[in-house]
C-alpha cells in the first residue's frame, strides 16, 4: 500500500537568494508546496521565478522578519522603535504573550490582501511564521473565518487537522547534526494511519548577506535544495511507494 508525504518550503520571499533555492526546489525537485512571507520585498521576484510553474502557494505569515505592511504606529506590540518586527528571539525570551490581538489582525489581514495582489487568488494554506504567540495564533483564525481560508493549525508535539486529514508536522533541521536526505527518509517512513500524512517542512534556500544578517537558519537551507533536487531522493520515494502530495491533494 503507497504512502504520502507532504514536503513544504517555507519563506518564498524572504530574500532572493532564498527565493532562487525554493525556486529550484520546485522546478527541478520534489517540492509542492510553498508559504509566501507577502510582506517582504523579495516576494513579487520570488513568485516571478515561479511564473509557468504548478504548485501549492499558501501563506506563510510573518510577524517577525522585516518591515509590517501596517503602520507601525497602529501594531506597537508587535514593532522595535525603527518599525521594523519585532525579531523571534524576542518573542522565546517573553515571559508572557505580548501581542495585542487586535493589533495581531490589522497585520494579518494586511499581508493576506497582500497575497491576493501579488498571486490573483486566496492562499491554498494559511498559517504562520516562527512565531508561538496565543494571540497571533487566535488572530489567524479570525482572518482565516473572516475570508473563508483553509487554516493550518501550529503544533509542535502532535498531529494537525487540515480540512478531514491529520498532519504530523516533522521538521528538525536546527539539530546540529541535521541530515535533510536522512530526515525525509525517516519522516516518510514512519506510521500516521490510513488517514494520515506525514508534513515534513523545510527551508530550502540559497544565502546572501540579508539571509545571513536575519536568520540563525542558514547552512541547512542550501543542504534542503541539494535534497529536494537529488535524483537519488526522488527514486527513493518512488522505489518505496512514497507519493508526494500538497495540500492541494488532500480531502
Amino acid at each position: 500500500m503507497s504512502k504520502r508525504i507532504l514536503i513544504r518550503a517555507d519563506d518564498l520571499g524572504w530574500t532572493e537568494a532564498i527565493n532562487y533555492g525554493i525556486a529550484k526546489s520546485v522546478r527541478e525537485g520534489i517540492i509542492k508546496s510553498v508559504g509566501l512571507m507577502p510582506n517582504m520585498p523579495a516576494a513579487r521576484q520570488g513568485l516571478n521565478l515561479l511564473k509557468g510553474v504548478s504548485f501549492c502557494c499558501g501563506q506563510h505569515t510573518n510577524i517577525c522578519v522585516g518591515r509590517p505592511l501596517t503602520d507601525p504606529g497602529l501594531i506597537p506590540s508587535l514593532c522595535q522603535e525603527d518599525g521594523t518586527f519585532k525579531s523571534s528571539k524576542t518573542y522565546r525570551a517573553a515571559d508572557e504573550d505580548f501581542v495585542v490581538l487586535d493589533e495581531v489582525i490589522l497585520e494579518i489581514e494586511a499581508q493576506y490582501q497582500r497575497f491576493v495582489e501579488l498571486t490573483g487568488e486566496q492562499p491554498h494554506y494559511f498559517e504562520g511564521h516562527a512565531v508561538s504567540s496565543e494571540n497571533f495564533f487566535r488572530g489567524l483564525a479570525v482572518v482565516a473565518g473572516r475570508h473563508d481560508l483553509p487554516l493550518l493549525s501550529f503544533s509542535v508535539n502532535g498531529p494537525v487537522r487540515f480540512r478531514n486529514t491529520m498532519l504530523y508536522p516533522y521538521m528538525d533541521s536546527m539539530r546540529p547534526d541535521y541530515d535533510p536526505v536522512r530526515s525525509l527518509k525517516t519522516a516518510a517512513l514512519g506510521d500516521y494511519g490510513p488517514d494520515g500524512c506525514c508534513m515534513f517542512v523545510c527551508h530550502p534556500g540559497y544565502l546572501d548577506d540579508e539571509i545571513l544578517r536575519t536568520s540563525s537558519l542558514t547552512v541547512p537551507r542550501t543542504r534542503e535544495v541539494a535534497m529536494a533536487t537529488d535524483p537519488s531522493v526522488r527514486r527513493w520515494l518512488e522505489e518505496n511507494e512514497i507519493h508526494v502530495v500538497s495540500y492541494d491533494d488532500l480531502p
